[in-house]
C-alpha cells in the first residue's frame, strides 16, 4: 500500500532534512519507505503504518509552522511519543480549536497553557498573556487577530510594542518615524510574516487594516471595532498601560503579553502589566492566562535555559 502526500506550502528540504535525516530517522523506527520527488512525498508499507507517519509527517508540519525550524530532536520526540501511543498527533489541534489557517498551515492551541489562552480570549474582550518567551503569547493572539479581521468581526489590526531603550530620545534618531521604531517592532513583523504571504501581508499594511506602532503613538486614539495587541507589556509603565487599555472603543478587544521576569524599565518606573494584574484581576471582561515552560513551542533548548535560569535565581532568593 501507498500514499502521497503533497507539500504546497512549505519547502520539502525543511521537512525532508539535510541529506534527509528526518526521514531516514522515521524510517529507522517505522518499517515504510519514504521517497521525495517534486513537491510530493509518498510513503509504502503497511496501512497503520502508513497513517502512524502520516500523523507524524502533519505534526512535523505544524512544529516548523510554529516554530519557524525543525530540529532532529522534534523528529525524534514526536516518533517516540507515536510508538509509545502516549498522544494522538492527529489531536494535537483539535478541529474546534483551529484559530486560523497561516501561509504554513493550520494554527490553534498546542499545550493546556495555549488552550485555556483560546478560552479567555473566546469569553473575554480583554485578555492578558502572562508567560516566559517561547510559549506562543506573541504568534497566537496575531492569529486570533487575523482570524478576526477575515471574518469582518473589526476593521483593522493594531500591534504596539514599547520602545524602551529609545524612551523619549526618538525624535533625535535619524530617519522617518518607521526607521525609527522598525528595530523595536521587528518582532511583531516576524510573526505576521509567518502567517502571512508577503504581498497579502504588504497590502494589508499600505490599506491600514494592519498597523504597527510603538506604545507611545497610541496616545489620545480612540480606536473602534478593532484588535488592540500589547506585545512585551512587562516594560510598559502604569501611564502607558492604562493609556492602552482606554483606546478600547466599540466592538474592539485587545490582548496583552508580557512576561514579567523580563522587566528591562530604567530607573523607578513600576510595570505597568504588574499593576494591572493586580487592579484588574477580578474585572468581569477581563480574563487572565498564565503559561509556564510547559507550554514553550520553541527549539527544545528554549525551555532547559529558562528552567535553568529560573533555578539559579531561586538559589539567589535563598
Amino acid at each position: 500500500m501507498e500514499k502521497i502526500i503533497e507539500l504546497k506550502s512549505v519547502e520539502l528540504i525543511d521537512i525532508l532534512g539535510i541529506g534527509d535525516a528526518n526521514i531516514k530517522l522515521i524510517e529507522s523506527n517505522i518499517p515504510v519507505t519514504i521517497s521525495a520527488r517534486g513537491d510530493q512525498i509518498t510513503i509504502k508499507g503497511d496501512s497503520r503504518d502508513i497513517t502512524e507517519v502520516d500523523d507524524i509527517l502533519k505534526e512535523m508540519r505544524e512544529t516548523l509552522s510554529s516554530k519557524g525550524a525543525l530540529y532532529r530532536d522534534d523528529v525524534n520526540n514526536l516518533i517516540k511519543l507515536s510508538r509509545a501511543g502516549s498522544v494522538n498527533l492527529t489531536s494535537a489541534i483539535k478541529e474546534d480549536h483551529v484559530i486560523y489557517h497561516g501561509r504554513k498551515g493550520l494554527i490553534g492551541p498546542r499545550t493546556e497553557g495555549q488552550i485555556a489562552y483560546l478560552k479567555n480570549f473566546i469569553d473575554n474582550d480583554v485578555v492578558f498573556g502572562i508567560g516566559p518567551a517561547g510559549t506562543g503569547k506573541t504568534f497566537l493572539s496575531m492569529a486570533f487577530a487575523l482570524s478576526s479581521l477575515e471574518q469582518n468581526e473589526v476593521d483593522r489590526i493594531i500591534l504596539c510594542r514599547p520602545a524602551v531603550e529609545a524612551g523619549e530620545s526618538l525624535g533625535f534618531l535619524p530617519g522617518d518615524l518607521k526607521e525609527k521604531v522598525d528595530p523595536y517592532l521587528s518582532p511583531l513583523y516576524d510573526a505576521l510574516d509567518t502567517l502571512l504571504p508577503k504581498n497579502k501581508l504588504n497590502i494589508l499594511i499600505e490599506n491600514k487594516n494592519i498597523e504597527i506602532v510603538p506604545l507611545a503613538y497610541m496616545r489620545g486614539r480612540t480606536l473602534d471595532n478593532a484588535f488592540m495587541i500589547l506585545d512585551e507589556a512587562q516594560n510598559s509603565t502604569v501611564m502607558q498601560m492604562k493609556m492602552f487599555l482606554t483606546r478600547l472603543g466599540m466592538g474592539s478587544k485587545a490582548i496583552i503579553n508580557g512576561d514579567t521576569t523580563q522587566i528591562d524599565l530604567s530607573g523607578n518606573k513600576f510595570s505597568g502589566l504588574i499593576e494591572a494584574e493586580k487592579i484588574l484581576k477580578n474585572v468581569e471582561g477581563i480574563g487572565f492566562t498564565y503559561f509556564d515552560d510547559s507550554d514553550i513551542v520553541r527549539h527544545p533548548l528554549v525551555k532547559k535555559i529558562i528552567v535553568a535560569y529560573d533555578a539559579n535565581e531561586r538559589k539567589k532568593g535563598e
